[in-house]
């Protein structure tokens, strides 16, 4: 009965779409006020049915309801609650059914958030956001309907993907829709305002909170889904610009340049129509990479294989959704004038560079990305694109734009004396040199990118903190006063300090964990002591071990630092008979100096010889990476919290009032 609860909620939502994508935007060309408002209902009432299909889903897979396909397919009655509950966006059904959900969530935010917003805005926003509800979710109800039954009902259904029963990849996906998904809104604010023909400050305030609102979720997202590769799949890497990790890092990049592009249209009336072209294609990169996992061109962990003819009817959502609005937007462009004019030395200037750079970037990452599918699709032929290609182009692009990153928030709007800046970051220039100096001494033979961006990194950190510390004139003016300066401030200040330090951080962790890891793989028997990275790891024993739906050959190796024990690691090498699928338990000891890491492999073909093979890493500064990214989500959840955005923009230029029409 709950599964036909859930299945009827889809379709009384589909309804509710139809209604919220036709009835406010017309109601929004005839001023009419109750069409208008209708929009706000409409997407309460969507949200909330999905919701209760939502709940009904994540029943099914709490009780283990086998009569539901989805539910068979994936999940097992001995498989613990949590990948249980997680189960439920597991699936490709699932995850489908998750992100109509956050698409709802999102529109209904802005139903009751949005009450500063004019009226015909509001109404046309919530009307295309109803538009991209209602195509996938036909698309939901038709091709892939997570209620579908199954009778007689098997005993037992077939497991999750073992990699995928994790606590952190359990989270993972849940964050990274809410990011993906939530470009969706700003997407929505853009063709609005295209069809309205209106673009100016107060626009660019409303669009910020929700840009930010997804930036940080897609940023916790990609962070935690990194954090899972790292320690779970055995490997002892965090990021392998696999095209699934590609698809979920575009979006951030373009949605970075969004967030800055949008405070200069706020700040200075101005770059209104590349804003309003970042928020189209920072969204269709999100619907890009829906296709991509969904479509079955890739088989991957993060993938979902499914039948080929359900990308089709993606495909030709994507074609509508990217294709209409970008032939708007070349309508509309051209009414979009400008605001104020700026020199090339200003803060303007510098995030049109910022800008620039970023969308550089993510070309360079989509033509790796997709390259290999267009030659597989003409010709045939199959390559691999892999990290070499994407760091020999990518890490070039960034490092002037990490630079740039110290100088922007010193220069003033419209016109900068950039010798007067340069004077004051002589500090953060000379800290630079000495950090990059300090890579080269500590390996003089390189990488000489990764001593570079080491340098820019600790000439980020500095500079950074210094600009805070202007804006606070500490050193200046008595303590008392700096620390009144620094509770005045905006958050939103107080936000980006802290955002610019965190990436400084996280590239003080890439740098390090992927130019000077240390490795050794080898076959080892008990009692083998091997030296790494002045760590002394003897290999103790194997032993089984049984799980709730696993069997675990589980290692154990003592590491000792000066002849001092400092840890005893058990990695294992676990086996799920249900799944028939064999997984790697890494085992970490984590410092901010490094990790000591070590997995455990197959063991020997003659087995009496009692050897195994070992996997031994040491991995210098890599927690930086999770460190940096914490204080990128702290520093946007700051900001966001800034009064200025909580509150919204002042009232737009009155309009005239509009008089309520009955409908006919």
């Amino acid at each position: 009965m709950i599964p036909e609860i859930g299945n009827f909620a889809l379709m009384l939502a589909l309804a509710a779409a139809l209604v919220q994508s036709v009835l406010p935007m017309v109601g929004a060309a005839q001023r009419n006020v109750l069409w208008m408002q209708s929009a706000v209902t409409t997407a309460l009432i969507q949200c909330g049915l999905l919701a209760v299909a939502f709940a009904a889903l994540m029943r099914s897979f709490i009780v283990s309801d086998f009569t539901v396909v989805n539910v068979v397919a994936n999940s097992h009655s001995l498989k613990p609650m949590i990948y249980k509950v997680a189960a439920t966006w597991g699936s490709h059904e699932g995850s489908l059914l998750l992100w109509v959900l956050i698409l709802a969530i999102f529109g209904a935010g802005v139903a009751v958030l949005g009450k500063n917003i004019p009226a015909e805005l509001r109404a046309r926003t919530l009307s295309v956001q109803a538009w991209i509800s209602v195509g996938f979710l036909s698309f939901m109800i038709f091709t892939s309907n997570p209620f579908d039954r199954m009778f007689p009902a098997p005993l037992n259904g077939n497991d999750l993907n073992p990699l995928l029963q994790d606590i952190g990849l359990a989270l993972h996906p849940p964050l990274l829709y809410l990011g993906y998904v939530g470009f969706s809104i700003v997407f929505s604010f853009a063709v609005a305002a295209l069809i309205e023909g209106r673009v100016d400050p107060a626009w660019a305030r409303w669009v910020r909170p929700w840009t930010l609102a997804a930036w940080v979720s897609l940023t916790g997202g990609i962070a935690l889904g990194s954090w899972w590769a790292y320690y779970e799949l055995g490997w002892g890497g965090w990021w392998f610009w696999d095209p699934v990790e590609n698809v979920s890092f575009m979006p951030w990049l373009l949605g970075t340049a969004l967030l800055h592009s949008a405070i200069v249209t706020e700040k200075r009336d101005t770059f209104k129509s590349w804003t309003i072209l970042l928020a189209i294609l920072t969204f269709s990169l999100s619907l890009l990479g829906t296709f991509i996992v969904r479509s079955g061109l890739l088989t991957s962990v993060h993938a979902f294989a499914v039948d080929p003819e359900r990308g089709v009817y993606i495909l030709g959502l994507l074609f509508v959704s990217i294709g209409g609005s970008l032939a708007l937007y070349a309508w509309r462009a051209p009414q979009l004038e400008g605001g104020g004019l700026f020199t090339p030395i200003s803060r303007e200037a510098g995030l049109l560079i910022n800008n620039l750079l970023l969308a550089t970037a993510t070309a360079a990452v989509l033509f790796g990305t997709l390259y290999p599918l267009f030659l597989e699709a003409v010709t045939g032929d199959k390559i691999s694109v892999g990290p070499p290609f994407f760091n020999a182009s990518f890490i070039p692009i960034m490092l002037p734009l990490v630079f740039m990153m110290g100088i922007g928030p010193f220069l003033s709007w419209k016109r900068a004396d950039l010798p007067g800046v340069m004077s004051r970051l002589k500090f953060a220039i000379g800290l630079g040199l000495i950090a990059a100096l300090w890579a080269w001494w500590m390996d003089t033979d390189g990488p000489v990118l990764a001593i570079i961006a080491m340098g820019v990194a600790g000439w980020l950190l500095v500079a950074s903190a210094r600009e805070w510390l202007s804006r606070i004139k500490a050193g200046e003016v008595p303590l008392a006063e700096s620390l009144r300066r620094a509770k005045n401030l905006p958050r939103a200040a107080h936000g980006m300090t802290i955002a610019h330090m965190g990436v400084a951080v996280l590239i003080l962790g890439m740098v390090g964990s992927s130019a000077w890891k240390t490795e050794q793989i080898l076959f080892a028997s008990p009692g083998t002591v091997v030296e790494i990275a002045g760590y002394e790891v003897r290999f103790d024993r194997v032993e089984r071990v049984r799980g709730p739906n696993y069997v675990s050959d589980m290692g154990t190796l003592t590491a000792f630092r000066d002849g001092e024990q400092v840890a005893v690691l058990q990695p294992e090498r676990r086996w799920y008979p249900v799944a028939e699928m064999q997984t790697t338990e890494s085992a970490i000891r984590s410092t901010l100096a490094g990790d000591l890491y070590v997995t455990i492999g197959e063991p020997a073909a003659d087995r009496a010889s009692n050897e195994w093979t070992l996997r031994i890493l040491f991995e210098p500064f890599v927690n930086f990476i999770w460190i940096g990214t914490v204080f990128l989500v702290i520093g946007g959840t700051f900001s966001l919290t800034d009064r200025r955005l909580r509150v919204g923009a002042p009232k737009s230029a009155a309009r005239p009032p509009i008089q309520a029409t009955p409908a006919e």
